[in-house]
Parts: structure tokens; C-alpha cells; sequence
């Protein structure tokens, strides 16, 4: 099949790995990258437009549709796929020419942040819509959707493996992640109690005073291969979601332990499914459990370790890639 794939093609980003996953369940991708769109450069012209309009640039949409519509002309695809395509013009992207037109959402398709009126407006044209989300499809049915397909998140061999590390100090616990008001209170708190010893790496914790006086490792976002070289310097690696998407799994829940690190996640019936509880991962429904587990982790290295080999194996033993997820979207409309 001949794909025309549509998203934000950054190194390390989800759909970049999604669209290798298209290629290496054998079909013929071409990526146009919409990161100018979703994710304008900080500062620049767009980003400053976006900031003050609540829309994106037009000049950037017109941008990366003249790119679409150039490629599909030659390329002539049988799938037109966008990966949370939602701030390009719906109208023109269900228009190029293709059998099937098939979109992906990897959150919470109900959430406003993660949609756009014009998507919503059209949403009921794409011939499939994709979520990871399994609370989504009935929502989505109800707004219209043609067709639903659920599928989990998934990891990319890629980036996600066994990585030697790339400093000598380990950290009994950390966290890879954006700053969100739910996670705050619970990594200040560990911070406290840990100090020296706990790593926080993703966008915003910077900006986090009570953070920075606790002496814990606080640094920006990682991505790509240096992702799971960080994993591996964490005992404990936290697997936490996001409230607003109502997660009860996220990508994390794979990258985590298909890196090697022992999964030390929230509660959820899709994590119990996942990974077995006490054999394969750790899993807490409050703050004294965490506590507990976090402790346990410092007195017990060498069968916190087990448990992350178990895991890791689970894991990469399961169809959990992201070819997997590829090959279930095309059985889907096949």
C-alpha cells in the first residue's frame, strides 16, 4: 500500500516511529512533516501568531498543504494518514485523492486540546479514526465517527532498548516527562525525601522552584536514543499520566520497560493487563504505596532489578512495536 503520511517528524517523536512502523510492515510511506504547524518554534513568526489568534499561522498551513498536495500529485497514495493532523485544513486533507483517508489520535480525542473545531466540523469524513484511548470510542461514535479502531500505544526498537549509560551516577528514582499540575505535588515530594538521588528530565520542571532547592537532578526533555541511556541510570523508573486525557495507559507504559528500567506506574486495569503486578512491574494506587515501593527499591536493588528484566521481556516478547500498531490499523480497513 502507498501511504502519504501526514505528522510531526522530529527525532523521537511518536509518529516518526509510527510511520517507520507503516515502512516496515512493507508499505511504501512518504512522511510530510506538519511540525511547523503543530509545534511552531518558539518565538518565531507562527508561534507568536498562534499565541495571539488561538490559530495557527495560515501562511505555515498553506505551507505544508502546497507540500501535500505537490507529493500526492506524483505519488498517487491508496492511504492518506494523519497522525493528530487536527490544526491542518481538514477540507483539503480529506480531499486529496486516496481510498481510504484514516486518522490518529494518540490522546484523548475529547479533550479540546487535542482537537480543533475544523477537525471536529469533519471528523465524521475520515473513512477510520484511531485512538488510543478505549473510553474514546464510544464518544466517537456518538460524534459521528464512520469507524473506530482502537489500538494500545507502543514503543520503538529504535529508541527504546537495552542502553548502556552515559554517566556513572544512579538514581534510585526519576521521572521522564512534561511538567503537569497532577504529577507536581508527587515528584516535590520525592525530591524531598530523595534528593541527590532522583532525576526529573522533561519541558517545564525547571521553572519548578520547590524542585530546584531539593538537589534532585532536574534537567529538560530527552528524546531518541538518549532516552533509554536515562532509563537506565533510574531504579525506579515512574510511569505517570496525564488526568486530562483520563490515561490509564500511556507510551511510557512500554518505553519504560522495553529500555530495561523497572516500571513503578499508577494503578490501572490496562497496566494489570499489561504487566504482572509484583512479577513484571510495581504498581501504586496512592502516595504511601509509592513510598513503599520506592523504599523497598533501596533496600532490595538486586530484586528490583528482576523484576525489570521480567518485565522487559514481557514486553518485548508481546506485539507492542509500533509495526504492530501499523499492521492493526491496515487489517482494520484491509
Amino acid at each position: 500500500m502507498k501511504i502519504l503520511y501526514v505528522g510531526d517528524d522530529w527525532v523521537g517523536s511518536n509518529a516518526r516511529s509510527l510511520a517507520n512502523g507503516f515502512r516496515q510492515a512493507g508499505h511504501d510511506v512518504v512522511v510530510v512533516d506538519s511540525t511547523s504547524v503543530s509545534l511552531p518554534t518558539r518565538l518565531s513568526p507562527p508561534w507568536i501568531y498562534a499565541k495571539a489568534t488561538h490559530r495557527r499561522a495560515p501562511w505555515s498551513v498553506e505551507a505544508v498543504h502546497s507540500r501535500i498536495d505537490a507529493i500526492a500529485a506524483e505519488f498517487r497514495p491508496d492511504m492518506v494518514f494523519g497522525f493528530k493532523a487536527v490544526f491542518l485544513d481538514q477540507r483539503r486533507l480529506l480531499g486529496v485523492p486516496a481510498k481510504f483517508h484514516v486518522h490518529y489520535s494518540p490522546d484523548d480525542t475529547s479533550n479540546p486540546y487535542n482537537t480543533s473545531p475544523g477537525y471536529l466540523e469533519l471528523e465524521n469524513e475520515w473513512d477510520l479514526v484511531v485512538t488510543t484511548k478505549r473510553h474514546n470510542i464510544p464518544e466517537l461514535l456518538d460524534r459521528g465517527a464512520r469507524a473506530v479502531k482502537f489500538v494500545l500505544s507502543a514503543y520503538d526498537p529504535a529508541w527504546h532498548h537495552l542502553s548502556a549509560r552515559r554517566d556513572s551516577r544512579q538514581y534510585v528514582v526519576g521521572f521522564i516527562g512534561a511538567c503537569r499540575p497532577d504529577r507536581r505535588d508527587r515528584l516535590i515530594s520525592l525530591a524531598r525525601k530523595y534528593g541527590g538521588k532522583m532525576l526529573v528530565r522533561g519541558p517545564g520542571w525547571r521553572r519548578v522552584p520547590e524542585l530546584q532547592v531539593t538537589h534532585a537532578h532536574v534537567a529538560g526533555p530527552v528524546y531518541g536514543e538518549h532516552f533509554a541511556s536515562e532509563v537506565a541510570s533510574v531504579t525506579a523508573n515512574l510511569v505517570l499520566l496525564n488526568s486530562d486525557n483520563r490515561d490509564t495507559h500511556t507510551c511510557r507504559s512500554f518505553e519504560v520497560p522495553a529500555s530495561g528500567g523497572l516500571f513503578v506506574g499508577e494503578r490501572t486495569s490496562e497496566h494489570a493487563e499489561l504487566l504482572e503486578e509484583g512479577a513484571e512491574c510495581l504498581l501504586f494506587s496512592n502516595e504511601d504505596e509509592l513510598n513503599e515501593i520506592v523504599e523497598w527499591c533501596v533496600k532490595s536493588p538486586g530484586q528490583a532489578e528482576k523484576v525489570a528484566e521480567s518485565g522487559f521481556r514481557r514486553i518485548v516478547e508481546g506485539r507492542h512495536r509500533y509495526v504492530d500498531r501499523a499492521r492493526e490499523i491496515v487489517d482494520e480497513i484491509g
